[in-house]
């Protein structure tokens, strides 16, 4: 990994290619070539940072995990390729670029040119650990402690487990800079405009997932009741293109109405059957009618324009939301303090499902309903327990598979199905693996050719995408 001072490829690029953010350069001379880094106010490279991590947190690896979470099928060319698990190391390049040079680089400018900014600091923070803590899920050891050093070309790969506490210890910082903070406009933050709050709340919320990888449940119950508490609050991806643009669009919807239309879709997924009332395994029941979420959640793989549902062309997309916080509370709630307070949570969920907030304009007018569930329903022989199990672990079944569906499109189904499988097979959500051929289910994603080739310190080969991560050994 060779250190890349880029700053204006990354900002300037990213932002005409990718979403087409104006507002990044204004102010800026034609020439920035001749402009010293120190002279650029250091917030105008904030949406660069955030550009970056959108594009890896919501693009072509989010989907790859769906993929292999069997929530959408590969159909053809490299989609279908990759559905059956042959899958090159170059798939994951382009997103390594954008966590090492895209939001790295960026907030580690950032931090060091505006040292008494605690706001700007504390949001910086927030997006490396996002950035970083996400690629240690999914890869495994990755680089950290010797990243973005002028004087290492080949940093280190960090151990999973150490950058996993190593991110704790960052978003603490973070929290703390951000509590010393003062909300204020900040346009270059895309997703809360300056709100300190918002981002305190988000750290706790990435401190939580983070415990949850590594079943600390109760420390991570006790991260996620401070963490993202509505809707409103959840971090997203936002387009703000125009119906005549094609840039700062939902970047599946930009996917497939460019050249992978036809290749990538739900087809007859296991979240499709999961959420259609004509299936055998249709979730539903007395309480729970899934007709609006199944359109909404149908992707058409036949082009963008095609889909009306959650990859709709300004449909957002969610990176950390409160869907995943609070179905976080239901899971570790029930795990570190009983049944009741599981509960408690779970219908807390259910009771904004049933306000129809998770659904657009295009899907809301159709049939949907989550009432409230009681303990007799998770008794034996209740609605959500007829194999007869102990209560809690129907609970916990139920809001592992409401986390499956909720959290599609986002990496928690890969992540659960991952930490689920090696102690609570009882509960996992039991899709099967794409090709009967395979040594077992997906447990991480390749790591990148070119930092294969370029860095003597990565392994000499990928270990593979069977090959279980430190925290799931």
């Amino acid at each position: 990994m060779k250190n890349k001072n880029i700053f204006y490829t990354i900002m300037l690029s990213m932002s005409f290619c990718l979403f087409s953010c104006q507002g990044l350069v204004d102010g800026i001379n034609e020439d920035p070539n001749s402009i010293p880094i120190e002279d650029i106010s250091p917030e105008l490279f904030l949406s660069g940072a955030q550009l970056a991590n959108i594009s890896f947190q919501c693009g072509h690896l989010s989907r790859i995990s769906a993929l292999y979470s069997n929530q959408l099928f590969g159909f053809a060319s490299v989609y279908g390729d990759i559905y059956r698990y042959n899958i090159s190391t170059a798939e994951s390049s382009s997103s390594w670029d954008k966590i090492y040079v895209g939001v790295v680089t960026n907030v580690r400018s950032i931090i060091e040119n505006a040292p008494d900014d605690f706001l700007l600091k504390g949001i910086c923070k927030v997006i490396e650990a996002n950035a970083i803590g996400s690629a240690a899920a999914i890869f495994g050891d990755v680089p950290y402690t010797e990243i973005n050093n002028p004087d290492i070309d080949d940093p280190v790969f960090n151990g999973q487990v150490d950058v996993l506490v190593a991110m704790q210890a960052l978003l603490d910082d973070a929290i703390s800079d951000l509590e010393a903070a003062s909300s204020r406009p900040l346009p270059q933050d895309l997703h809360f405009n300056g709100d300190a709050d918002m981002w305190i709340a988000t750290a706790h919320s990435l401190k939580a997932k983070y415990h949850l990888l590594r079943r600390h449940y109760p420390v991570a119950y006790a991260s996620a009741g401070m963490g993202i508490s509505s809707d409103a609050g959840s971090l997203q991806y936002v387009p703000r293109g125009t119906e005549t643009t094609v840039d700062d669009k939902n970047q599946f919807w930009t996917t497939l109405n460019g050249a992978r239309g036809g290749d990538i879709g739900s087809g007859d997924s296991y979240l499709t059957q999961l959420l259609d009332p004509s299936s055998s395994i249709y979730r539903g029941n007395a309480k729970t009618d899934e007709t609006a979420r199944s359109g909404y959640a149908y992707v058409n793989e036949t082009d963008g324009i095609s889909n009306f549902g959650i990859i709709e062309g300004f449909e957002p997309q969610d990176i950390i939301s409160y869907a995943e916080n609070i179905l976080t509370l239901a899971e570790c709630g029930a795990r570190a303090n009983g049944f009741e307070v599981g509960l408690g949570h779970l219908n807390e969920y259910r009771a904004w499902l049933n306000t129809g907030a998770h659904l657009n304009s295009n899907f809301d007018t159709l049939a949907y309903n989550y009432e409230a569930y009681t303990a007799e329903d998770f008794a034996a022989g209740g609605m959500e327990n007829m194999d007869n199990i102990d209560p809690l672990r129907a609970l916990l079944r139920e809001i592992v598979e409401e986390r499956y569906v909720s959290g599609f499109l986002t990496w928690m189904p890969f992540d659960d199905h991952r930490r689920l499988r090696k102690e609570d097979a009882d509960i996992v959500v039991p899709f099967e693996v794409n090709d009967p051929s395979a040594s077992g289910h997906v447990q991480r994603l390749p790591y990148p050719s070119n930092e294969l080739n370029a860095n003597s310190n990565a392994p000499d080969d990928d270990p593979g995408i069977f090959t279980k991560t430190e925290v799931n050994q």
